[in-house]
């Protein structure tokens, strides 16, 4: 007896799928475990009273304005370093590229200058 897939199962589209698994993460980071892996906010749900709550929320929110604010300070700082670092390398690119067209310059005299005392004894010499 040979097992036949019913007419009516069809595989579900990929972005069933997607949108499933999805749901899941989603459900899973917003547990309020989820919450507490984030060092200095507080579990508002469990206050029962809705001021201690609206204040359990804004000071989360305080909390989460305080750390944005820093890292977007130390980003910029990071920034600002880096743009004088990439000045400087600009600066001394500029330097040894103009070090190297003086040496190049200083050679090619150098080769035109051997290969004329090359042929001066050729030419010089009628004996």
């Amino acid at each position: 007896m040979t097992h036949k897939q019913p007419q009516h199962w069809r595989p579900r589209p990929r972005a069933a799928q997607l949108s499933g698994g999805a749901v899941a993460l989603l459900m899973v980071l917003s547990s309020p475990a989820a919450t507490q892996d984030i060092r200095g906010l507080e579990v508002c749900t469990a206050e029962k009273q809705m001021e201690r709550r609206t204040g359990c929320l804004q000071a989360n929110i305080e909390f989460l304005q305080q750390a944005l604010a820093k890292l977007a300070r130390e980003a910029q700082d990071k920034i600002a370093t880096a743009s004088r670092d990439l000045v400087a390398a600009r600066a001394e690119i500029a330097e040894l590229k103009s070090a190297v067209a003086k040496i190049s310059s200083e050679l090619a005299q150098v080769k035109a200058k051997a290969e004329a005392n090359n042929k001066k004894p050729e030419s010089g010499s009628t004996k």
